[in-house]
């Protein structure tokens, strides 16, 4: 819908002073299903696509989808998960198609600066390779960090750019199902004729409640990032008091990325697969394993949920850890 896209353009000047045209966006069923479309238009046999490790499970099975061969290049814990240019260079083939970019990130909740941004910019900008930079958690930032798209560094990185985002996490509409990208039109009209023969449009209920979302009140949306922030600040003491674990502090999205790989040993199990399996059958915890997102020492936990669960889960994963070692121990 033209009023939907007025939205998205509105948006996009208010919070980055990023200007596009109507023929630059398309809408569709979700974010998850923009990115499929883009790589589907972009992708020959063979092309690669460089991700950083860890990742968002759906961009290696997205790639392979379209043809494309995922290119890992790991984001190591001790630079906070974020991959430097240099190893950018060094992944770079006559193959290479894009980059994604995706920050703040699923699932370590790093956020990319302007500086680290300009300079794996440069690197795309030389090589001429693709950037997608994976938007969605753009409104969930916390303390002094600010969140910083690729794309609003200068005119030359906007054109290389596409610019995925949607409401499902900024508004709390995860089941509205609208997601969208911003970019180059030939790519976007290419994207746009897929789409049309494939799901044709996002449902217009959806539509028009999206508009209401961005042409809304903001206040919503600041008193959710607040929630999250507290969340945070509280669950993420608690956590890291736990023997055996570790953690790189989140600067948004909503998410804890602990490395357990010590707590996994000391609690008798051979990896964090079956620590995790444990966890689930002895202390009723569910978390994502690691090994799903490219780093198989860590574990993911969301913080979108109350508090008080928060707090009881993570009280059930020390108790769990304290037993377990304690019985190995003696």
């Amino acid at each position: 819908m033209p009023a939907l896209k007025k939205a998205i353009i509105k948006k996009f000047a208010e919070d980055q002073g990023l200007v596009y045209k109507l023929n630059e966006i398309i809408v569709g069923n979700g974010a998850k299903h923009v990115l499929y479309t883009l790589f589907q238009v972009i992708l020959n046999d063979g092309d690669e696509v460089i991700i950083p490790t860890p990742y968002w499970v759906s961009y290696p099975e997205q790639v392979k989808l379209a043809g494309g061969v995922p290119v890992y290049i790991e984001g190591l814990e001790k630079n906070q998960f974020k991959v430097t240019p240099e190893q950018l260079k060094a992944a770079i083939t006559e193959k290479t198609k894009a980059v994604i970019i995706n920050s703040p990130s699923n699932p370590t909740g790093v956020l990319y600066t302007a500086e680290e941004l300009v300079e794996l910019g440069n690197v795309c900008l030389e090589e001429n390779i693709l950037i997608v930079s994976d938007e969605i958690y753009e409104k969930l930032v916390y303390g002094e960090n600010k969140h910083i798209s690729i794309a609003q560094l200068s005119p030359q990185l906007k054109e290389q750019s596409i610019i995925i985002n949607g409401v499902s996490k900024s508004h709390s509409m995860t089941g509205w199902r609208i997601g969208y990208a911003a970019g180059n039109q030939v790519i976007i009209e290419a994207m746009t004729n897929l789409a049309s023969h494939s799901t044709s449009n996002p449902t217009t209920t959806a539509q028009y409640a999206a508009i209401a979302a961005y042409n809304g009140p903001k206040q919503p949306v600041e008193d959710m990032r607040k929630a999250f922030e507290e969340r945070l600040e509280i669950i993420f003491n608690q956590l890291v008091a736990i023997p055996g674990v570790t953690c790189v502090k989140p600067q948004g999205a909503f998410y804890l990325y602990p490395n357990v790989k010590k707590a996994a040993e000391m609690t008798g199990y051979e990896n964090v697969d079956a620590f995790v399996e444990a966890l689930l059958v002895d202390a009723k915890v569910a978390v994502i394993p690691g090994s799903g997102f490219g780093t198989p020492d860590n574990i993911r936990l969301s913080y979108a949920t109350s508090l008080e669960l928060l707090e009881k889960a993570v009280e059930r994963i020390r108790q769990f850890v304290l037993n377990k070692s304690s019985i190995i121990n003696n």
